[in-house]
């Protein structure tokens, strides 16, 4: 039962989630690896040195530069009469193409999975992550969305086969006008082991330099609440929550956020939570597993200088 994974990448850099995805479906069958776009080479290489890659795919034109989504669907439904399984990362792309695919395919895509248990089995949060569903699948072909955050990843070594494949006759009818990028230097937020979020208590765009401050010392991503966000403290790519990204960090440090359900279904998967916040009541800083209560223009700052005397350098 063969497994076809769609890899997301950036700028000539392969996501983080590939080897994450790798790894959680290595147990179904032999995994092949489709990457797609324009002079994708050094991705295609990346993809290759994964663990349990048993080849990669790589379909190169310029009705790919720009990630369409109805291109992918075309050419993934021509490639899915070879594969049991068809996976994607549960990110915003996975999101727009998987439903699209599956529907070309008439079957029932399974999103958001967080446990593989057996050929046919899942396991999904639902309910806001409030609750957790196993689904049993008994179609005759998968097509599903894994949060890579959930899995860890593969180990590199590996020299897998790279072979090109024909996308001539795929042809889409969007075109993308524009690309409006957010440029950063800070890890991914959906596979960060650290993430420093804020919320809207933060105030303004300008405080959120404070929090870039102490995650920049950390090493840490950055993430905000989708009140922050609609407020314009943050850039959107911040969001994290329900609408947001899924994060499940060793740590989340969460500076000035209450707790609101949506965001909560989007850290429950983090080992670890330290709240800052002024309000002792907030539901955040009753599931931390430590708080701090006080004003976080004054905390923070002395959290810094606390790590700049220990010579910390990420």
């Amino acid at each position: 039962m063969a497994v076809l994974i769609l890899a997301d990448h950036d700028l000539g850099t392969l996501s983080p989630s590939a080897p994450r995805i790798v790894h959680a479906v290595a147990e179904l069958g032999p995994v092949d690896v489709l990457v797609l776009g324009e002079g994708i080479g050094q991705v295609a290489e990346a993809a290759a040195t994964i663990a349990g890659v048993a080849k990669v795919l790589v379909g190169q034109g310029a009705g790919f530069a720009a990630p369409v989504a109805d291109a992918s669907a075309a050419l993934l439904e021509t490639l899915a009469e070879r594969y049991h399984y068809v996976v994607m990362s549960a990110g915003a792309s996975g999101r727009e193409l998987m439903p699209r695919l599956a529907a070309r395919l008439d079957l029932m895509p399974v999103t958001d999975v967080v446990a593989i248990l057996g050929p046919n089995r899942f396991e999904r949060p639902i309910y806001a992550g409030n609750a957790l569903q196993t689904v049993t699948s008994n179609q005759p072909k998968h097509i599903l969305t894994l949060r890579a955050s959930a899995f860890r990843a593969a180990a590199s070594g590996n020299a897998a086969p790279i072979e090109p494949i024909d996308v001539s006759g795929i042809s889409s009818a969007a075109k993308v006008i524009a690309s409006h990028r957010t440029q950063s230097d800070t890890p991914d937020l959906a596979t960060a082991q650290i993430v420093v979020g804020g919320g809207i208590a933060v105030g303004s765009a300008e405080g959120f330099q404070l929090i870039e401050s102490l995650a920049k010392k950390l090493g840490a991503a950055i993430g905000a609440t989708r009140a922050a966000v609609d407020a314009g403290y943050a850039p959107n790519d911040w969001q994290v929550g329900q609408t947001g990204k899924i994060i499940a960090p060793d740590l989340y440090i969460a500076i000035g956020i209450s707790g609101a359900l949506q965001h909560l279904a989007g850290i429950q998967g983090a080992k670890k939570i330290i709240a800052i916040n002024s309000d002792a009541e907030a539901p955040l800083v009753k599931l931390a597993d430590i708080a701090l209560i006080g004003d976080l223009f004054e905390i923070i700052p002395q959290l810094i200088s606390e790590l700049d005397k220990t010579g910390l350098k990420r």
